[in-house]
């Protein structure tokens, strides 16, 4: 093995009670790609700052190569005190550094330079942060979140970037296509300690669920022998209590060897509470246009989303994905063409800003409002701290202000927020933005078992090929086109990724001046049923019985051949009901068809 970049051994941390850092070790040789995968709050953002010598450790050490350049990408960087964005970047660079470097990363990232860095939006600083890191060409990357408020020409341009350089990687992010695509090893953070596979992330979720499978058989088995020593204890230590005191020492070491063990984080108890349910149609939009100036942001876009349909929209920053989202909401008044809601929305909204959010606000009054210690959940009330553990928060965090909340924090309390409201409409705008995997795994869940209709913005790639079924993309003049399936469906049929060639890109596609540096070839995913279509085939045939069933019954009322002349008003709703169930009829007939062949096809592959 090749002599190591950096180094660190038997790191401990602890901030107030229980360590954070218990016994770490990490190890990066030259050219290796790591990530660095846990739960939020796991310290990974913490591991980080000690690699890049920011952050000492109570116990352990820290080697870097003496001869190596380390940069570090913070999660969110800092930017004050710099005049301009050029100021910001090239004060990254070494006193040997060549400037230009600098100057091309930032036009490749959609910047001129000469922007004030106070008045940045969080993309655009991210990328001012990423041409900072990227520009001095360094040995070692250590990029935390790098993906966060980058749209997807960006996310897919700096993946490109980022495999043609030689440097050694370590990542942390919550993008699986991003980690799949550039990992050759995985550093697993749990309960304050690592575990290190030589394997990139596409295989690290299988080996985790084993490990922790294999954990838990090993708790049942210290609980079992416990549970034999104690009625030991209780039943046959009386007569040989003297000959017998190392077994009940023995006791006691198992006894505080449980009470010792550090559990897996739990998992969110993520739920939407759901209204009754819409009409049948939920949006149908004709002939839409919104211009800004002499910008048309839509022009003539028609759709029609019915109930149970998740639609995702993507494209680059500034391309209208929220103007498309609040004119089809009616949130936004059209310049041109019209919108007609169905009967009986309830929409929750998951706002992509967290602009409802007062900072002064306590965890409890944000989730209640102000208004008592109880949150209405779907027509419940629950009491605020059990809703809380729901998501994670401990009890005492009820009172701890906004402003302290990390970023996953925050984004678990929106989704919190948004989700206890009845709805029948989601509309989510970003709502992966810094939630760890596995919590990502309880919102697709959470949204395939969901009744109602999701309209998603999103840029993270592999979640919107588990969770859509259709996409829209702006190809460029305000014109937008809906795709059926997923965000690699749509490039499939498209033919191209979210960039068009007539419309300006918010990066650049960089041709590599240098080999790429050699690698292991990652294995073709093998094609999976998403969680969303594994859902849909096992409900399918039972919403097809129940549709069949109330559509006979609508038959035979429309069959009293007397119903028109003497009760006008029900025939005419009973025939609007038979035709809007006729067509959901054969929609989800023809949706369990191409479900079903589709498994036939994995299947025999």
């Amino acid at each position: 093995m090749a002599a190591p970049l950096l180094q660190l051994s038997d790191v401990a941390l602890t901030f107030g009670g229980t360590p954070l850092l218990e016994s770490v070790d990490l190890m990066v040789s030259a050219g290796e790609r790591v990530c660095l995968v846990g739960r939020n709050g796991s310290g990974k953002s913490t591991l980080l700052k000690i690699a890049a010598r920011l952050m000492e450790p109570d116990r352990g050490t820290t080697f870097v190569k003496p001869d190596a350049t380390v940069r570090y990408l913070p999660q969110e960087p800092d930017l004050s005190g710099f005049a301009t964005v050029t100021d910001y970047v090239e004060a990254g660079l070494g006193p040997n550094d060549d400037h230009h470097p600098a100057r091309y990363l930032m036009e490749q990232l959609g910047l001129s330079g000469e922007e004030n860095p106070s008045a940045l939006s969080g993309g655009e600083a991210r990328r001012a942060a990423l041409a900072r890191a990227l520009a001095p060409s360094p040995d070692i990357l250590l990029l935390d979140e790098p993906t966060n408020h980058l749209d997807l020409p960006a996310i897919e341009w700096l993946e490109g970037e980022l495999d043609a350089r030689q440097a050694a990687l370590v990542i942390v992010s919550h993008d699986r296509r991003f980690l799949a695509n550039l990992s050759q090893v995985t550093v697993w953070l749990d309960r304050g300690r690592t575990r290190r596979i030589e394997r990139g992330f596409a295989e690290f979720e299988d080996w985790r669920d084993n490990v922790l499978a294999e954990e838990e058989r090993d708790r049942r088995k210290l609980d079992r022998k416990i549970e034999a020593e104690e009625h030991w204890m209780r039943y046959g230590v009386t007569a040989r209590r003297k000959r017998n005191m190392r077994r009940v020492a023995g006791l006691r070491a198992l006894r505080q060897r449980r009470r010792d063990v550090r559990h897996a984080a739990g998992t969110v108890a993520m739920s939407a509470a759901e209204a009754e349910r819409s009409g049948a149609l939920v949006i149908e939009a004709k002939g839409l246009s919104k211009s800004y100036g002499a910008v048309p942001i839509v022009a003539d876009f028609s759709t029609r989303i019915m109930r149970g349909d998740r639609i995702g929209i993507v494209g680059p920053n500034g391309s209208g994905k929220t103007t498309l989202v609040n004119l089809l909401t009616t949130a936004l008044a059209p310049d041109g063409g019209t919108v007609r809601l169905g009967a009986n929305l309830e929409r929750a909204t998951l706002d992509q800003h967290r602009e409802s959010l007062n900072p002064d606000w306590t965890l409890s009054e944000a989730l209640t409002g102000g208004r008592g210690d109880t949150v209405v959940v779907g027509g419940q009330a629950k009491h605020v701290v059990g809703f809380m553990r729901d998501f994670l928060f401990m009890p005492e965090q009820a009172r701890t202000p906004l402003r302290v909340l990390s970023g996953g924090e925050r984004s678990r309390l929106m989704l919190a927020r948004a989700l206890s409201k009845p709805s029948n409409v989601l509309v989510l705008d970003e709502p992966t933005n810094d939630l760890d995997l596995e919590t990502l795994d309880v919102l697709e869940e959470m949204i395939g078992d969901y009744a109602g209709t999701v309209l998603l913005v999103s840029h993270d790639r592999d979640f919107l090929d588990r969770v859509v079924d259709e996409v829209i993309v702006p190809e460029g003049n305000g014109k937008w086109l809906q795709y059926a399936g997923g965000y690699t469906d749509m490039l499939a049929q498209r033919g191209a990724d979210v960039r068009k060639a007539d419309a300006k890109p918010a990066v650049k596609t960089v041709e590599p001046d240098k080999p790429r540096f050699p690698r292991t070839a990652a294995k073709p995913a093998r094609r999976k049923l998403t969680f969303n279509e594994k859902h849909a085939l096992e409900t399918l045939p039972g919403k097809i019985a129940t549709l069949e069933i109330e559509l006979e019954r609508l038959q035979k009322l429309m069959a009293d051949t007397t119903l028109y002349a003497r009760d006008r008003a029900t025939f005419d709703r009973v025939s609007c009901e038979m035709t809007a169930m006729q067509v959901e009829l054969a929609s989800a007939e023809e949706r369990w068809l191409e479900l079903e062949l589709l498994r036939d096809e994995i299947e025999s592959t």
